[in-house]
């Protein structure tokens, strides 16, 4: 007879606790349920469409678009229905990889920064402003020696010299000076009119922010930390996607956008050139 654990003592403990906690879907549906709300409330209330609300339910996070944009509705759809999103965010993190890595911001303005044509030097108007020079120098030289022939030969016959002969002569210089530009209000007042200009900036906390160019191109796909700011500019429109669009203020072709957005709601916006008109 033995002493000691027995084989099945020496079987590894199985923690069931994963097992209990119910899936990122299901917690949200459960909490709307237990909240008396319906899934079309729910859409209305968040401005998610309906169909996502459905497949985030299911615990189908394909049609969100990508963990962003997956993230972004799991924070929103969980503060409405009461719910802490925190945990369904580590939750979500553990079954995808960990939380995505922001990507660095890209070069702002030189993709389409428009390159001017070189063109050679005009000689036609180098010769013209030569000849101008040469002539007028002649001619000063050739006035200031009369004027002081003319002063000399009245001292040696003892007239008092005249002060207007003696003077020498102020050339007069007819290039007018260069207007200096009045200084702009900003330098987002100074933005080009051929241009779209976005400033987005998180005064009041952060948010995942993602930007794309009229050609679909990335320009930003990160988190905007409270404080700070990052402007776009592209040639057509720029379209924003604000994963927390109460903390987000923005500012198009110089203009503050005075939009009353919930904390914690997605916006998809479409800003193009002239007067700021959200798609």
């Amino acid at each position: 007879m033995s002493i000691g654990n027995s084989p099945e003592d020496e079987r590894p403990f199985e923690d069931d606790r994963e097992e209990a906690r119910p899936s990122i879907g299901r917690a949200l549906q459960q909490a709307r349920i237990a909240a008396g709300l319906t899934v079309d409330d729910v859409s209305s209330a968040t401005r998610v469409r309906l169909p996502i609300v459905h497949a985030i339910e299911a615990d189908d996070f394909g049609p969100c678009g990508g963990d962003v944009y997956a993230r972004g509705h799991i924070r929103t759809l969980a503060k409405a229905v009461h719910l802490d999103p925190a945990p369904l965010l580590a939750q979500y993190d553990d079954a995808h990889g960990g939380r995505p890595a922001p990507t660095p911001a890209a070069p702002l303005f030189e993709a389409e920064r428009i390159r001017p044509e070189r063109r050679g030097p005009n000689w036609t108007a180098a010769m013209v402003a030569a000849i101008v020079a040469v002539v007028g120098f002649v001619g000063f030289t050739a006035f200031k020696g009369d004027g002081d022939d003319g002063s000399k030969t009245q001292v040696a016959d003892g007239a008092k010299p005249s002060t207007s002969a003696s003077a020498s002569p102020t050339p007069k210089n007819d290039k007018p000076e260069d207007p200096k530009p009045a200084p702009s209000d900003s330098a987002i007042a100074a933005a080009p009119q051929d241009k779209v200009t976005v400033q987005v900036t998180a005064p009041d906390g952060k948010s995942w922010i993602h930007v794309k160019d009229h050609n679909g191109r990335q320009l930003f796909d990160g988190l905007l930390e409270q404080g700070e700011s990052q402007t776009f500019q592209d040639n057509e429109k720029i379209n924003l996607v604000l994963g927390d669009a109460g903390a987000i203020q923005l500012y198009v072709n110089g203009k503050k956008i005075d939009d009353d957005w919930e904390p914690g709601a997605v916006e998809r916006l479409t800003y193009t050139k002239g007067d700021p008109q959200a798609g």
